[in-house]
């Protein structure tokens, strides 16, 4: 499915630029379009190198936590819940670790610091797939989740608001974390279907419904605090977990006699060849979506959509914001900007700017993390992977949608 999707890419803008061209007399639009094709070519290149140093960092501090044992007790707490969610992965597998300390990383809304222990999760459970080129149910189902994961602490949204002059930056910060749950569970529920794993199983119940009492309460005291303070210990706990965890691998694997800074320096090797091998896969996605935005083709969607909702007779409110919501399965800085676009137009605190708010931290860049996970194993076959995914983003952007009605209304 994601050659034709990329295919599909090339098309429609070729499509639209031609339209741009004869209809409207954009004489213009296919010198954007090559434009965006080496502008996209020389992005791919810079994120891949911007991630090496990332990746080594945190693909050498998860070696000193494997060679503490820490990991391998983390893995043998949460066996029992990915070996029903996951038939194909022994109990106690380093999958299973690295699958948590990803997920992990994306509820704290560390963004980067996720994507290279997403790819080495990816990479342990590629170990288990028995056909390398096509995507595995377990490399599916974690793939959706990392693209739905909660995000209790939308820091860098919180941050934009408040630097735009937001009266109250975190006012967004409930309606992002209802529209990323719905997300999340919009993805695992679709996945479960189309896999056949079965949920109703006492020991998924628990842990499912011990995360739900924890997500409540944090909520409960969180809802306690204000704006500042809201920021302030979101800041603080994010760091503090990340740098403690750091200390904890460091401090136990030196307890055990282990050599922590050769353990760091093997497993920052790998990081290295990772971020490399990582650049056909991304240039390949981004011309397309690159090609894609500049052809004109987005703005052609979203004229449309308006137009039908105008027929039907409902407010149109919402169709301002769906530039931040189309881009964001297709490019995080894109849709970044496509939001800050809105803000500025409509005003930080409009309705517009608290929904595109919601929405920038409510789904998650879909095809980049398909392309970027699944091209650091090789991965050439996705099968149901990324229709799972775009089920869990559409989700989050028709609660996100609801939420800012219930709040901003």
């Amino acid at each position: 499915m994601l050659h034709r999707i990329w295919l599909g890419f090339f098309l429609l803008a070729f499509a639209s630029g031609l339209y741009q061209w004869l209809a409207v007399g954009d004489a213009e639009v296919f010198q954007r379009m090559v434009s965006s094709l080496f502008e996209m070519a020389g992005l791919s290149v810079e994120l891949a190198i911007g991630l090496v140093g990332l990746m080594a960092l945190w693909l050498g501090v998860v070696a000193v936590g494997e060679a503490s044992g820490l990991v391998d007790k983390l893995a043998r707490l949460l066996s029992p819940l990915f070996t029903r969610l996951m038939p194909e992965v022994p109990r106690g597998h380093p999958a299973i670790s690295s699958i948590t300390l990803n997920l992990s990383a994306n509820v704290l809304g560390l963004d980067n610091a996720a994507t290279p222990l997403g790819i080495k999760a990816m990479k342990d459970l590629q170990t288990l797939n028995p056909t390398p080129e096509v995507a595995s149910n377990a490399q599916i189902l974690f793939l959706v989740l990392n693209t739905s994961s909660v995000t209790l602490f939308p820091v860098t949204v919180l941050l934009y608001r408040a630097q735009m002059g937001a009266e109250d930056p975190a006012a967004v910060f409930l309606p992002i974390l209802i529209a990323t749950s719905c997300s999340t569970l919009a993805g695992l529920l679709v996945t479960a279907w189309v896999q056949r794993i079965r949920l109703w199983d006492t020991v998924v119940l628990g842990f499912l419904g011990l995360g739900f009492v924890a997500l409540l309460s944090l909520v409960a005291y969180l809802g306690t605090l204000g704006a500042d303070e809201l920021q302030r210990q979101s800041s603080l706990v994010s760091n503090l977990m990340i740098f403690g965890l750091v200390i904890l691998f460091l401090v136990v694997a030196h307890r055990r006699a282990v050599n922590v800074y050769e353990a760091f320096i093997e497993g920052a090797k790998q990081g290295f060849e990772t971020a490399i091998g990582i650049i056909p896969y991304l240039l390949a996605m981004l011309v397309a979506i690159g090609c894609f935005r500049a052809s004109g083709a987005l703005d052609l969607v979203l004229g449309a959509l308006r137009d039908g909702v105008t027929l039907l007779g409902w407010d149109t409110r919402w169709v301002d914001t769906m530039p931040t919501a189309l881009m964001k399965p297709l490019s995080g800085s894109g849709a970044r900007a496509m939001m800050i676009d809105t803000m500025n137009t409509f005003g930080v605190d409009s309705f517009q700017g608290r929904l595109a708010a919601t929405l920038q931290a409510s789904t998650e860049t879909t095809f980049y993390v398909l392309a970027v996970y699944f091209g650091a194993v090789g991965i050439r076959h996705a099968r149901h992977a990324l229709a799972c995914g775009l089920a869990a983003d559409l989700a989050g952007i028709l609660a996100a949608i609801a939420v800012a009605y219930w709040f901003y209304a």
